[in-house]
């Protein structure tokens, strides 16, 4: 697998189908409702599923807190298999 490219462009990463997931194991009819459950505003999720945005770790985090499922499990479903996550250069210095 290719690390240098975003992991929304990678094969296999697909939101929906964490999304889907989500929707299925609260026992949600729909985006509105998971908004609500994971507590983040509608665009958000709207914009993961016409992949605007990637799913980021704070998501990931705040839907583990809600399933109890791990973060690796919800990593799986979504497709993300990256092994190792690379900081950028520009992240985390001081301005």
């Amino acid at each position: 697998m290719d690390q240098n490219r975003p992991v929304e462009t990678q094969p296999g990463y697909d939101p929906d189908r964490l999304l889907d997931a989500m929707l299925e194991k609260l026992q949600l009819k729909n985006d509105a409702a998971l908004c609500r459950a994971l507590e983040v505003a509608p665009p958000v999720i709207s914009k993961i599923r016409h992949r605007r945005l990637p799913v980021g770790a704070s998501l990931l985090i705040r839907m583990h807190e809600v399933t109890d499922m791990s973060v690796a499990q919800l990593r799986e479903i979504l497709g993300d298999r990256r092994q190792k996550y690379r900081l950028s250069d520009v992240q985390g210095k001081p301005k």
